[in-house]
């Protein structure tokens, strides 16, 4: 990559207003990791050439690696204006709707990359997720069923599936699901809590109990388990063990930032 580097600057040098080689040597960097110089020259591939929709969906590429969305969005409606038919720019414009709080348009975005390509590779898993972040647990578990049965089991998918199953009150199921998740990602934290989680809710507290032991155990500084740990040790009769665990909790939440995010706003539900 470093010599694909190298001839995109020898163009330059001596073409400097083409925007081909603006935008080859833009990408080149792209892959390298240098986003700076990445950006500088893809920006003025497309002021050179405006109407090429290639330079602003690789455009948009680098602004959703650098988290963005609102600058991805802006090159994701151009390239989807020059080219209408272009799938993944519809696809990555729903993540971008998705990441800056615009969940009714990512859907319909979504909805739009599969009816161009039946086929796209997470296209239901990622319909599923803004259906799930609208609050329609239904349709998003409907969706994340389907690209299991089109891409066979994928952790995030079952992930997210369980987590789904779970906001509709359907416990047997998100247990099951999320069991398999830990058998898929058994180092990730969150399947364990959510694995917890379900596991009390049925009411199969010494299962539960365990699940939200690994869960601290993989993040020692979340307090969410902590909280359902308390919860579950109450039901069990561990009185002094539950008033360990809810102290640990309020030390955990306490060193926490203000803005923790999905640790601190999942610990009470």
């Amino acid at each position: 990559m470093r010599d694909a580097v190298l001839l995109g600057q020898q163009a330059v040098s001596r073409w400097p207003q083409d925007a081909q080689f603006r935008h080859y040597l833009g990408v080149a960097y792209f892959k390298t990791g240098d986003l700076k110089q990445a950006q500088e020259q893809l920006t003025r591939a497309r002021e050179l050439n405006p109407k090429d929709s290639a330079t602003h969906f690789d455009l948009a590429l680098l602004f959703l690696s650098q988290q963005d969305y609102p600058g991805a969005a802006e090159e994701l409606e151009a390239t989807i204006k020059l080219n209408p038919s272009n799938a993944a720019a519809h696809l990555f414009l729903g993540r971008a709707y998705l990441n800056s709080n615009r969940s009714l348009q990512a859907v319909e975005e979504f909805k739009t990359t599969l009816k161009l390509d039946p086929a796209m590779r997470l296209g239901h898993y990622h319909l599923g997720f803004a259906y799930f972040s609208l609050g329609r647990n239904d349709e998003a578990i409907s969706e994340y069923k389907e690209e299991l049965r089109r891409s066979g089991e994928s952790p995030a998918v079952v992930y997210e599936l369980g987590r789904s199953l779970l906001e509709s009150g359907k416990y047997e199921a998100a247990v099951m699901y999320l069991q398999r998740g830990t058998k898929l990602d058994s180092p990730n934290p969150d399947v364990w809590y959510y694995l917890g989680k379900a596991q009390a809710l049925a009411s199969n507290w010494a299962k539960a109990e365990s699940s939200l032991r690994k869960a601290a155990e993989l993040n020692p500084k979340d307090p969410s388990p902590h909280y359902q740990l308390a919860r579950v040790l109450e039901k069990l009769g561990r009185t002094e063990e539950a008033r360990s665990e809810r102290e640990h909790f309020a030390d955990l939440k306490k060193a926490q930032p203000a803005a923790a995010g999905m640790a601190t706003g999942r610990d009470q539900r």
